[in-house]
Formats: structure tokens, C-alpha cells, sequence
């Protein structure tokens, strides 16, 4: 059995505990009225959650050595719950330096952690990598592309890239604790989490624009 000094197990319990209430509030947030008081209270509240365990995880890597691949999803997780904050912010596709550095950092950081984890001989699934790395580099080339659509046409897509990157905050970091509690399911407990996520964002996503167009068109046309 493996031994960890005071402050390694004070890390991990500070990890695991803002990574359990986070996922408890980020199901708040989903089941509330959106744009309501409740809403936005827990969105903020999970996304200070979610800092607290990227900054606990980074401590496990890189002070007390723990190899966890489960890091990398967590670094996914915190891109998305920091983009969809942004984007909800800004509710435009109007380029930001802040916006463009998180971007870039997200990438440096996964790729620098599978090199790290290769040059100290840990092994992962590949289902879990690609599936990974692949979504993060889909995200951040949709954040470069979309800087691109006319401010005309872009309209209220904001909405839906909120809507898209905070339940795949939820979803990922949800992957990255069922992969921890579940370890013996693995990959199967940490991709099945994100399979629930995409089918969320699909039905959140539909939902709402569908709820928009209805909104759109009840509106009565301006007689000139």
C-alpha cells in the first residue's frame, strides 16, 4: 500500500471534494432555468470549483508525482468551462488576446503532458488519447474558424457555444472522476461519461434553437 505524506493526502482530499461538489453544482446549473439567478450562481460556482481541482491536480503531477492521464481530461475540462465563460461574456465572435492565449495554452499543455507521461513510460488507452486531444484540437480550431463569420451572421451562436462547451465541461471532468472512482471499468468508465455529455449537448442545443425559432417567428413583422 502505497504512502502519502500529510500534504499529498491534504491535496487529494481538497481535489476529490471540489471535484464532487462541482459535479453536484454543475447539475444544478443544467436543471435550472437558464439566465436565472440560480443558474448563473452555480455556473459561477462550478467554474471556481473547477479551478480549485486544476490547480490541486497540477500540485499531484508535478510536486508529488502522481502519472494520472486523468489530468489531460481535466485540463480539457477546464478549457471548456473557461471558453464557454468567455463566451458567454462576450456573446460576439470578436477576436480577444485572452481568448487566443487560453487556446494555445490548452494545446501546449496537452501536448507537453503526453510527452511527459511518454518519457516516463506510462501507458494509456488509445480510445480515451484520441478521443481526448482530438476533442480539445476540434474545439480550438472552431474558436480560430469562427473569428472568421461575419458579425452579421453570427448572431446568437454564442448561446449555443455556451451551451456546447459548458456541459462539455461538466461531461469531461464527470469522465475524469468516474474514471478515477471506477478504475477497474476502465476506458469504459471514463468515455461513457462523455458519450452522455455529447448526447446532452446535442438535446440541450435542439432544444434551444428550436425554442428561438418558435420566439423568431410569433414575433410580428414591421409594416413599412
Amino acid at each position: 500500500m502505497e504512502h502519502y505524506s500529510s500534504l499529498h493526502l491534504t491535496n487529494i482530499f481538497i481535489h476529490v471534494t471540489a471535484g464532487s461538489i462541482a459535479l453536484l453544482i454543475g447539475i444544478v446549473a443544467l436543471l435550472t432555468k437558464k439566465g436565472g439567478r440560480i443558474h448563473t450562481k452555480s455556473g459561477i460556482l462550478f467554474l471556481l470549483l473547477l479551478v480549485i481541482v486544476i490547480v490541486t491536480g497540477l500540485v499531484g503531477v508535478f510536486v508529488f508525482k502522481r502519472n494520472t492521464f486523468l489530468l489531460v481530461i481535466t485540463i480539457l475540462s477546464g478549457y471548456f468551462g473557461f471558453s464557454g465563460y468567455r463566451t458567454l461574456q462576450a456573446k460576439s465572435n470578436q477576436p480577444k488576446w485572452i481568448d487566443i492565449l487560453a487556446a494555445v495554452s490548452a494545446i501546449a499543455c496537452v501536448f507537453y503532458f503526453l510527452y511527459y507521461f511518454k518519457s516516463i513510460g506510462m501507458m494509456w488507452s488509445p480510445i480515451i488519447i484520441y478521443s481526448t486531444v482530438g476533442t480539445l484540437l476540434m474545439i480550438t480550431a472552431y474558436d480560430f474558424i469562427r473569428y472568421l463569420i461575419p458579425k452579421a451572421k453570427y448572431g446568437n451562436i454564442w448561446l449555443y457555444e455556451h451551451i456546447f462547451k459548458m456541459i462539455g465541461a461538466f461531461s469531461a471532468l464527470l469522465s475524469a472522476f468516474s474514471g478515477t472512482v471506477f478504475e477497474d471499468y476502465q476506458p469504459y468508465s471514463q468515455f461513457l461519461p462523455s458519450v452522455l455529455g455529447t448526447l446532452m449537448q446535442i438535446g440541450f442545443i435542439i432544444y434551444y434553437y428550436r425554442k428561438n425559432n418558435a420566439a423568431n417567428s410569433n414575433q410580428p413583422v414591421a409594416v413599412k
